[in-house]
């Protein structure tokens, strides 16, 4: 298990095979922390798909609009949505996509951020200073590297569930 040094700062992720524990960055992307945890503390992030998994680069999720396997999935529409809330405005910085880091899902728009993010298979050098990163999986990493690929993945792999440690149960 992970040494959660701020617990309303982590992101505990259930997957198929084990939890994943995310520390989030406040400091370096506030807009983005609170959008996470405001999602996961309304289970808008649990069952939804991952809809984009690329091997050896990263595993996109969190279109909360389409994503959610348990309420009229369409698998095709996973990954054109987002939630209620507004987009949000870009938060870049000299933090670099390193393996594990979580990335701000968007289009073109560099403002265009909502509630999908990725996780990073890899060194993904080439992202730095174009998605904003706001947080690092601390522990489970095996678990991430486990999703199913592909883009869309046949028999995709899900967000069990999405909680803010400060509110998990001991």
């Amino acid at each position: 298990m992970a040494d959660i040094k701020d617990p309303e700062n982590t992101i505990l992720l259930e997957l198929k095979d084990g939890t994943v524990t995310i520390e989030l960055l406040p400091d370096v992307a506030p807009k983005h922390v609170e959008r996470m945890k405001t999602l996961a503390r309304a289970g808008a992030y649990d069952n939804v798909c991952f809809h984009r998994v690329i091997p050896g680069f990263m595993a996109q999720t969190g279109d909360v609009a389409n994503g959610n396997m348990e309420n009229d999935f369409n698998l095709r529409a996973a990954g054109t949505g987002g939630s209620e809330h507004p987009d949000l405005p870009a938060e870049f910085s000299k933090l670099p996509h390193d393996r594990g880091t979580i990335g701000a899902a968007r289009s073109q728009n560099p403002n265009s951020a909502n509630s999908q993010f990725f996780i990073n298979f890899s060194d993904n050098n080439f992202l730095n200073g174009q998605y904003t990163v706001y947080g690092r999986v601390i522990s489970g990493m095996e678990h991430v590297d486990a999703i199913a690929k592909g883009e869309p993945p046949v028999n995709p792999d899900r967000m069990i569930s999405v909680k803010v440690a400060a509110d998990a149960d001991a």
